[in-house]
């Protein structure tokens, strides 16, 4: 790499990474859907598809506890919450995510969806891209906004793997980890997909993921049904994104991993076995209603089930799955296990689009009938839309999975109106409200990201001398006689802050020695007009700064023990720093 480096000009040795990072994380993500598709076949090919089996409590049980063992004692890292990780790392890590992460994510998801485990593989393999990409930027000693490109790119490069979705995986890289779209980030971006994707072309041939065969094209007389399933999707879209909240904020109270693992495995368990459909990614479902142009070829999905035979209640059996995926999806998460949210997304988009069209052709509405296998399809991208605030990625993504370019249009309506109904109630993404919440989320508003990136502990002058509150004045101006600095803190014996000394404020005293022993510290200080806690998110910082006019502000930490001080001009300065990064190509 060296050696290249220095033969090789930057921008040709971007791409040349941009190509290694796309080879790597497209053979990562083929490895993967290999592993998971092997075991899961291992564990339930002899099971009949005439009756529940009592298997499907044992085996969800099994992969969370091997999961949760791995992660605590090999791992012994938190490798959960794979995409909301990356958000983190590019916007307040500088772009470095461990080393583990190019390998452990594979394992613990495989093991975790093969035993039945309802999330998806991506969101891991969109880590394990993310992180192969700051593994080069880092070996490579490359600077921080090169740096967020190469992550870019392994995340691109995965998505574009796993779904052989080139396209998808550049949009999904720009519009949820909000890389900004230049040429100096676009070509690179562009290789590593089409990297990743020849990677899976080659080992598992050109097809897609997902067979689809157009029942009917679009019709302007349909526009009404693809605004009232964007509605619909937007709808489910936002129950999931704040059940799965209120539930994840159940396992985060929790602290014992075997507890833990109790309630998700016993949780993923009885749903798995009452509703077979939840074991493992799902896909099988999709491809079912995908293709299922009579109600008899969608009585499949009964299958395994204690529903079998039932024929009239699939419609109910589908919506009832509707309710309960987002439960099962977290405990398998809560309970130890490790995956995503990519394919519940589908998988409820899929099933929601199909209800959608029965319900919808029961009632024939305006006379018309709709295609249910058309309405399953675009129920995926509106979903998938509103799940991710990405509608961009949820068109393309579905148009590359299913060949389903001849309903673009369609895609188009559902997927953003799906995006504007969840806007309406929840401004942020299931990947990003974790970080908005705490002011640390990089976004697309350049002014916010610039103020985002900077770090509070960076800015802080640590150096400067404290004062006690009993030094007579004298003895005070012997202490800060070598400083260049105005503002000093007056702490107690522990360090905490108890007040602020502003020289130019003494310049009436300080002059007349005959004052030196006259006054104290203690006298002579003042309460700042403001304090900064090294908790505070930066845009919080800057706020504090404008809405009392100070130049400098004293930093304190929780127990409000003085740590430093911060001034206007050092803060401006670096924004101006990190702006000027951001504006070069």
């Amino acid at each position: 790499m060296n050696w290249l480096q220095s033969r090789l000009s930057p921008r040709q040795f971007l791409l040349l990474l941009s190509l290694c990072i796309g080879l790597s994380s497209g053979l990562a993500a083929n490895l993967l859907k290999f592993l998971i598709h092997t075991i899961e076949r291992l564990l339930t090919q002899g099971f009949i598809t005439t009756q529940g089996n009592l298997l499907y409590l044992v085996y969800p049980c099994i992969g969370i506890l091997l999961s949760a063992l791995f992660i605590k004692y090999i791992v012994r890292d938190n490798i959960g919450h794979g995409v909301t990780k990356i958000l983190y790392a590019l916007s307040r890590n500088q772009g470095f995510i461990k080393g583990h992460n190019c390998w452990s994510s594979v394992v613990a998801s495989a093991i975790t969806i093969g035993c039945g485990g309802s999330v998806g593989a991506e969101s891991p393999i969109v880590l394990t891209g993310s992180a192969i990409g700051s593994f080069f930027g880092r070996i490579t000693r490359m600077d921080h906004r090169t740096l967020m490109i190469l992550i870019g790119c392994g995340a691109s490069g995965a998505v574009a793997g796993i779904f052989k979705a080139p396209i998808a995986g550049l949009v999904f890289t720009i519009e949820v980890l909000m890389i900004d779209l230049t040429m100096a980030s676009l070509v690179p971006l562009l290789v590593s997909c089409a990297t990743a994707a020849c990677v899976s072309y080659f080992i598992s041939g050109t097809s897609t993921m997902f067979d689809f065969n157009l029942v009917s094209e679009f019709t302007v007389s349909r526009v009404p049904a693809y605004i009232f399933l964007g509605i619909a999707c937007g709808l489910i879209s936002l129950y999931f994104t704040r059940v799965m909240n209120s539930f994840e904020r159940v396992f985060s109270k929790i602290h014992n991993l075997y507890v833990k693992f109790l309630l998700g495995s016993s949780v993923l368990a009885l749903l798995i076995y009452l509703f077979p459909p939840l074991y493992g990614e799902g896909y099988t479902t999709i491809s079912t209603l995908l293709n299922a142009n009579t109600t008899a070829e969608a009585e499949a999905v009964l299958n395994n089930s204690w529903f079998y035979g039932h024929s009239s209640l699939l419609i109910v059996y589908l919506a009832l799955i509707v309710l309960v995926k987002v439960f099962a999806a977290t405990a398998t998460n809560g309970g130890g296990g490790c995956g995503g949210t990519f394919a519940p997304s589908l998988f409820l988009g899929c099933i929601g689009g199909y209800v959608f069209a029965v319900l919808w052709n029961t009632a024939e509405p305006f006379g018309i009938t709709l295609p249910c296998t058309n309405f399953a399809l675009l129920g995926m991208a509106g979903v998938m839309s509103g799940v991710f605030h990405a509608p961009l990625t949820g068109i393309f993504l579905i148009a590359e999975l299913t060949g389903g370019y001849q309903l673009l249009v369609p895609l188009i309506i559902v997927a953003a109106v799906s995006y504007i109904t969840i806007r309406t109630f929840e401004p942020h993404s299931i990947y990003s409200m974790r970080l908005a919440r705490r002011g640390e989320l990089l976004t697309h508003d350049k002014d916010q990201s610039v103020i985002t990136l900077m770090r509070l502990d960076e800015l802080t002058d640590t150096h400067r001398p404290t004062l006690d509150p009993d030094m007579t004045l004298g003895k005070m101006l012997q202490v800060v006689a070598t400083s260049k600095h105005l503002h000093f803190g007056v702490v107690d014996a522990a360090g905490r802050l108890l007040g602020i000394i502003n020289i130019n404020e003494l310049r009436d005293i300080i002059f007349r020695s005959e004052l030196y022993s006259f006054f104290t510290v203690k006298q002579l200080m003042k309460a700042p007009k403001d304090i900064i806690q090294t908790d505070y998110p930066m845009t919080e910082v800057v706020a504090h700064f404008n809405s009392h006019d100070c130049s400098t502000l004293p930093v304190v930490d929780t127990q409000g023990i003085l740590v430093g001080f911060i001034t206007r001009n050092r803060l401006f300065s670096q924004y101006r720093e990190i702006m000027k990064d951001f504006s070069q190509e």
